[in-house]
């Protein structure tokens, strides 16, 4: 049904009860590139990106923690790179605004500590015969919500996201600091994406910053230029800093731990998760992989007209090259059916963790720009390349 046809039915039936009627709120989170989960996301993920350029079969699972002054880094690389991990973390830091101990951190004088060891023996052993580098289950979705096939709410939400950080970094809204959060409310109907009930944005900014100025900017600035006209009405609420105030942010009003922020990396919670955070892992992690690869097949699944919506789990087991199982739902929106889509799924890809990690490339240093504003729904990436099936 399209949305001027939806939209009509509502007018007509407001006031009644329809048994039919099907109506519910959706809400998916974004955060910008200065919230300290990200933050240790980026940190991990360019040291990845650090060890493939030097060395394409690098093994690297690194973990960032950040608090008030302090850093850690730690994990396991076996690799034939060279590199410096303190400078690495010091120059990820002021990329992202880091600079002031007081307000966020100071990427100039806090303390970085760093533990790194090599990849057990007893992981190697299996992944160098191509098994998987853990057990594990991952998820894979795609949906005609967007046009990048991404749920709406997420999709919005990384935009107003990327919006905050762009208008904070060409000085539109110069007196922004670059921690910050999004949320959106998304009203469904007969699960069609029908308004924004609520944008929620908390944004950190300069002291003395007068609050309905900051409101107003962020309205103009960054709502009105990113939302389309017909999905914000006049009982849309929008909720701006809501406690007044955010000065003191980053590291030093919260911590920050690689792979926190699963959902945001993902689908915001429109569809399922393994678990597996994504950030610091290369790609014979297959929680990693797998889930880049899954995406790929449910995007296509769905661009090719098999459904309009599309959710494949697979599982694995450390050591063992192919899957244990693959599971697809299509939510009744299938046009053949679902034992016959695995049975392409099994024809034409690969799923591997050598035949994964070939077909997209995945040994190349891709992975910093995955970590801030989803991993899915952007085009520059081998996983959301379309072919035909």
């Amino acid at each position: 049904m399209s949305k001027e046809a939806t939209k009509s039915i509502v007018e007509r039936m407001k006031g009644r009860i329809l048994m039919n009627y099907k109506r519910y709120f959706l809400t998916s989170e974004s955060v910008t590139e200065g919230h300290p989960d990200k933050v240790c996301d980026l940190i991990s993920d360019s040291i990845l990106d650090a060890c493939l350029e030097q060395d394409c079969e690098s093994r690297v699972a690194v973990e960032t923690f950040i608090s008030k002054g302090q850093v850690a880094v730690a994990g396991q690389i076996s690799s034939n790179a060279i590199i410096d991990i303190e400078r690495i973390v010091r120059e990820k830091l002021r990329e992202v605004g880091y600079d002031n101990a007081e307000f966020n951190m100071d990427y100039k004088t806090c303390n970085i500590l760093i533990n790194i060891t090599k990849q057990s023996n007893d992981i190697a052993m299996g992944v160098d015969n191509g098994g998987a580098g853990d057990q594990g289950i991952m998820f894979g979705y795609a949906c005609v919500e967007t046009d990048n096939l991404m749920p709406y709410a997420i999709d919005t939400a990384h935009r107003l996201a990327e919006k905050l950080t762009e208008v904070r970094k060409k000085g539109i809204i110069p007196y922004l600091r670059s921690d910050g959060k999004v949320q959106v409310t998304v009203e469904y109907i007969n699960d069609f994406p029908f308004r924004i009930d609520t944008i929620l944005i908390s944004t950190q900014h300069l002291d003395g910053i007068n609050i309905d100025e900051l409101e107003n900017d962020i309205i103009e600035k960054v709502i009105k230029t990113t939302i389309e006209d017909d999905m914000i009405d006049s009982e849309t609420k929008f909720l701006i800093n809501p406690t007044g105030q955010f000065v003191i942010g980053g590291a030093v009003a919260d911590t920050g731990l690689t792979g926190r922020k699963i959902i945001v990396d993902t689908y915001g919670g429109y569809a399922h998760h393994g678990g597996g955070a994504f950030s610091g892992k290369d790609a014979t992690k297959v929680d990693r992989s797998v889930a880049y690869m899954l995406r790929h097949i449910a995007k296509n699944i769905v661009i090719n007209g098999l459904s309009r919506k599309c959710e494949i789990q697979a599982s694995y087991g450390i050591g063992i090259a192919e899957p244990l199982s693959i599971f697809i739902d299509c939510f009744g929106t299938n046009r053949i059916p679902e034992c016959d889509i695995i049975k392409i799924v099994k024809t034409k890809f690969d799923l591997t963790p050598k035949g994964i990690i070939d077909y997209l490339d995945l040994k190349k240093p891709i992975y910093a720009k995955t970590s801030n504003y989803g991993h899915f729904g952007r085009e520059c990436f081998t996983w959301e390349k379309v072919k035909q099936i």
